[in-house]
């Protein structure tokens, strides 16, 4: 077919699901001639410049069902987007139709069953503002602008997985429209299968309408510490970290980052763009006594260049790095999980992070175990459970013109990394699409084959599979 006959009826296509959305859908429908197109198009991560056909703005599960039974009878390619936080930008498609969840925001707490439900454009913000007037959480991520869908779908670490899980380990049930656009409820006790897939395996099984999740007693205030050490003890202190988790009580989950000092006021102005160690730590329970005790370990690692330990409200913790990660950035993110943490593997990590391309880059490693490896290795689709460690190589920037220095810098260190690997990656924390898709068996393991025949028995089709991947 010519081009310009090509053209035509691809016009031709769009408009006709464009016709029949419009004609179904109470929420907006916004085409590439609509004013706010480029607003609407856009996600956190400014390195994803995807120019969707459509954008169907949902109101509410009706119009998913709607949306979804369009995109069925119509097969365009398809995305799901619930806050638009995914590194990989897999909320946006080119030229297909994006399912849009962002403006679907309610949130229902029961203080007395502790359990919450919850939109899938709700942001993990959101959701801590209403749980923590009751003083109760559920394992949330580490920046409070994330999306609760695809965190809670790709597993979901963060601050209180050692003593709470991770995200999808509280999740109760959920609603989701399969690709034949009935709105099923799965559960433990209905729709196994679904729910399995659902926590921990990622994208691609339906679209996900709401959560409900088990809350936690926490907060509204928590001991945490935050810690600086100079730069040219990196290695003594990774080892001293190392050895210091060991000692630290699972209602902790230390985290260390090598990186540069932010433009923080709190922090001397002739620190700021320096590069430190920065050990980062929080006790799941009260402020208190045994709070201090159980974050000692963490603060003892040799003296320290700042000391910025303190009692803050969660919620105030839970969004404090909210603006070092700001919209529109551009981001490259790849991680892996280890067994164990060898001087070897911190000689590397130390070496890699001497070549880090820009200031707003980091090295982030998280400590795993206590709850999250008490769940069975099979009992869901999160295929990491014995691992110890999580490594992310996480490059930031803003001029376009350094993409290929920051995507080279994080896929270099992956790899030196790799040796002492036990082979994962994490779904969230993937690199970009096509990195996604090369390591599908490293993010789901032994898991991946149960996943795809679940993915088969309830879109056989290949709706929610991505462009490369369709049959």
């Amino acid at each position: 077919m010519p081009d310009e006959q090509r053209a035509t009826s691809t016009a031709a296509a769009e408009q006709a699901i464009a016709d029949q959305l419009r004609s179904s859908l109470r929420g907006e429908v916004v085409g590439r001639g609509h004013p706010g197109y480029d607003e609407a198009r856009a996600v956190w991560n400014g390195l994803i410049d995807r120019r969707p056909a459509l954008i169907a703005r949902c109101s509410g599960t009706a119009d998913v069902v709607e949306a979804v039974r369009v995109a069925r009878k119509h097969r365009p390619v398809v995305s799901i987007r619930g806050g638009g936080h995914q590194v990989a930008g897999s909320a946006v498609c080119d030229d297909g139709l994006v399912i849009d969840l962002s403006r679907m925001k309610g949130v229902h707490v029961d203080p007395a069953a502790r359990t919450a439900r919850a939109q899938a454009g709700v942001t993990w913000g959101e959701l801590d503002r209403e749980t923590q007037l009751h003083e109760l959480a559920t394992p949330g991520g580490e920046v409070s602008v994330t999306g609760i869908a695809g965190l809670t779908l790709g597993g979901g670490l963060g601050l209180v997985m050692r003593a709470y899980g991770l995200s999808c380990d509280s999740l109760r049930s959920l609603q989701i429209v399969t690709a034949d656009g009935v709105v099923r409820t799965a559960s433990r006790d209905q729709e196994s299968d679904l729910f399995w897939a659902a926590r921990g395996g990622g994208r691609g099984i339906g679209v996900v309408t709401s959560f409900e999740f088990d809350l936690h007693p926490l907060g509204p205030e928590v001991a945490a510490v935050q810690v600086l050490h100079p730069y040219e003890r990196a290695e003594a202190v990774l080892q001293a970290w190392r050895d210091a988790t060991d000692a630290t009580p699972e209602t902790v989950t230390p985290e260390l980052a090598l990186w540069s000092i932010p433009p923080d006021p709190a922090i001397p102005q002739d620190l700021h763009g320096s590069n430190v160690v920065f050990v980062a730590a929080m006790c799941a329970g009260p402020p208190g006594a045994d709070a201090t005790a159980a974050l000692a370990p963490q603060r003892q690692l040799g003296p320290p260049l700042i000391d910025m330990s303190e009692t803050v409200p969660y919620v105030a913790l839970q969004s404090s790095q909210d603006e070092l990660f700001p919209d529109g950035d551009r981001y490259f993110m790849k991680s892996l999980f280890l067994d164990e943490l060898s001087d070897e593997a911190i000689r590397t990590l130390v070496d890699w992070d001497s070549r880090r391309p820009t200031p707003e880059s980091l090295i982030v490693v998280r400590t795993l175990g206590g709850a999250v490896a008490r769940v069975g290795a099979d009992d869901s689709a999160f295929a990491h459970r014995s691992a110890r460690y999580n490594v992310s190589f996480d490059a930031g920037w803003q001029d376009p013109a350094l993409d290929e220095t920051g995507i080279g810098w994080a896929r270099s260190a992956w790899d030196a990394l790799k040796p002492f690997a036990s082979g994962g990656t994490y779904v969230n924390f993937a690199g970009l699409s096509e990195d996604a898709n090369e390591l599908r068996g490293a993010i789901f393991g032994s898991h991946e084959e149960r996943l795809e025949r679940i993915r088969a028995a309830y879109d056989p089709e290949g709706l929610f599979a991505p462009a490369a991947l369709r049959p």
